[in-house]
């Protein structure tokens, strides 16, 4: 490790990424720390189920797979592994390590940290998890003590950088430019290969190959300042449009709260310094709020559903024939379903010349608290119709038992509710405590706009030929990041061969005075008709030349709960790319 940077690499985004990731990082480039994120919201659901069946579980059993090839070369070059991958069970991963390393004959000072399950004690009535968002601190100190691999239960996906960089850096807890820089860090790195290329929005002509991009890493400063790079040699690509697209992820607003400082996403700058090297500076921090975050998962009930295909012409009147078959059969039921959703997807085109293509799928979803609501009831009567129904009658797969889903809800309590709790290598329990100043979330005002591109002529076309997008679910909210390149707003910009990122379309100077005046609330809610009856909310960000739009409620109860086709909203942002605007020419 050198002096002046903290090399710090991912090697997994979600429970289930790539398995050869945290070998090939340990093998393509030194590292200082690597790191892995393995929990999400669904995640921390299916632990819960997992720990229903068997109380020893409750981790991501994929990360000790992974350390039978890695551990000792982790060792031998003393690149420290810090990941979330405990789940709800973090010091029974961390007994299993230490089981691990000794059958490999393997010294390994092991830690954990834990005091974020909140489900004792009955605060949280009914909840299957419950769980507070533990910043880095007791990273730090694991490190501090020695530790060579430190597994934590549900902390921020930051905090996976935060705390090591605290403990390379000396950081106290006021230094919150210098934590808000390793957040940001921290969240270009969490979800792995979204960073290098991989999801990313503009990726259509380019010339690199993305087809097994390498995952991330920081190169991390003792101001905060950091450069986003990958392995030399690894796929993928590092612009600042990828850079761009990461930052936007799963945020809101101006200010990204986290329980270790709350970083202003309106004061970073990134810089492409060479290909695939995207530095990023001047990043501002403040004290964090005085509550944390707790993530709830419930069981919602039983969920089941059916799939009708409606082939060639009449497909309104076959949709409709079939929905009132449906509901006269869920009457004539003794146990009707409390919630029956139909939802027509007209896949079929005019004159196809393929049945599938000739063909519209119209989906049933029902949901109730009793299994044989959603499972006889609709078996019985959506195959009873096989013979009785539309011409061309047949599903995509008769409907089975129905299936455990569930909701999330986000609560707030106050710090000192969650005992954040370090256990050291040796066994010694460190009580992490928070002794700095706190700082109440609220909005920040809305910057100036510049002024708007004057009239020239325009052409219809998809906003995705100026913008990318990415967007994604925070509970049953979703968000939709837009951005233009700041060299060019057209499709072949930013691919980072400049300085600055390749040419494009039009300045992008002209793009983003374009996209912020054009892309409003209420022109984002016309071209995305389910958002009309909901509550969105515009972030203005104009360092990033960005825009980021929450949606309330889009997402029903979460993703567990299935609520819409796309239940994570990955897709959102896509489609809003699709969509046509009249552009101004000077941009295409």
């Amino acid at each position: 490790m050198t002096e002046d940077v903290l090399r710090i690499g991912n090697a997994s985004g979600f429970y289930g990424d790539r398995f050869d990731a945290l070998r090939e990082m340990l093998e393509d480039g030194p590292l200082d720390v690597l790191t892995g994120d393995y929990l999400a919201e669904l995640t921390m659901l299916i632990l819960g189920r997992d720990r229903l069946k068997d109380p020893t579980r409750g981790y991501a059993r994929t990360f000790l797979r992974q350390l039978e090839e890695t551990l000792g070369p982790a060792l031998d070059r003393g690149v420290r592994i810090v990941a979330n991958a405990g789940g709800l069970n973090p010091a029974g991963l961390a007994d299993a390590v230490r089981e691990l390393a000794n059958r490999l004959g393997l010294h390994a000072r092991v830690a954990h940290v834990e005091g974020d399950d909140l489900s004792p004690g009955g605060r949280f009535p009914g909840a299957l998890t419950a769980n507070a968002y533990l910043g880095g601190a007791g990273i730090t100190a694991c490190l501090d003590a020695g530790a060579d691999i430190v597994v934590t239960g549900r902390v921020t996906d930051a905090a996976l950088v935060t705390g090591p960089a605290a403990w390379r850096f000396g950081w106290e807890q006021d230094a919150y430019d210098r934590l808000a820089g390793a957040v940001v860090a921290g969240h270009v790195l969490e979800c792995g290969t979204q960073a290098t290329g991989g999801n990313y929005s503009r990726f259509a002509g380019r010339a690199r190959d993305l087809r097994h991009p390498g995952f991330p890493l920081a190169e991390l400063h003792a101001d905060g300042s950091c450069v986003i790079t990958k392995h030399p040699g690894t796929g993928g690509l590092v612009t600042v449009g990828t850079v761009t697209e990461q930052l936007l992820y799963e945020t809101g607003g101006a200010r990204y709260a986290g329980p270790d400082v709350t970083a202003r996403l309106d004061t970073v700058r990134l810089t492409q310094e060479a290909p695939d090297r995207v530095r990023v500076d001047g990043v501002r921090g403040e004290a964090p709020p005085p509550t944390l975050k707790v993530g709830l998962n419930r069981l919602g009930g039983f969920r089941n559903e059916v799939v009708f295909v409606l082939t060639g012409l009449d497909i309104e009147a076959k949709a409709a024939l079939v929905r009132e078959q449906m509901d006269e059969a869920f009457d004539r039921a003794k146990s009707r379903p409390a919630q029956v959703t139909w939802e027509l997807a007209r896949t079929d085109r005019a004159d196809a010349d393929t049945e599938e293509t000739a063909s519209a799928l119209l989906r049933l979803v029902v949901r109730d608290g009793d299994a044989d609501a959603v499972g006889r009831t609709l078996s019985s009567a959506a195959i009873e119709l096989a013979l009785g129904s539309y011409p061309g009658f047949h599903v995509t797969a008769p409907p089975g038992k129905g299936a455990p889903y569930g909701v999330f809800e986000a609560a707030y309590v106050d710090r000192e509710e969650a005992e954040h709790v370090a256990v050291l290598p040796d066994g010694e329990r460190k009580v992490i405590t928070y002794d700095g100043a706190t700082r109440a979330l609220v909005d920040v005002a809305a910057p100036p706009l510049p002024a708007p591109l004057p009239p020239g002529p325009t052409r219809r076309a998809p906003l995705g030929l100026v913008a990318g997008a990415r967007s994604g679910d925070k509970g049953g909210d979703a968000n939709v990041g837009v951005w233009v390149d700041g060299n060019g707003g057209g499709a072949g910009s930013g691919d980072g061969t400049g300085s600055k990122g390749g040419g494009g379309g039009g300045d992008g100077d002209e793009a983003w005075r374009w996209l912020v005046h054009e892309l409003t609330a209420d022109r984002f809610q016309s071209l995305i008709t389910e958002s009309r009856h909901l509550t969105v909310v515009r972030h203005v960000l104009p360092n990033l030349r960005a825009l980021n739009f929450t949606i309330t409620g889009l997402l029903g109860q979460g993703v567990a709960s299935q609520h819409r086709f796309d239940p994570q909203a990955k897709g959102l942002g896509e489609w809003l790319r699709s969509r046509h605007l009249d552009i101004p020419e000077v941009l295409l």
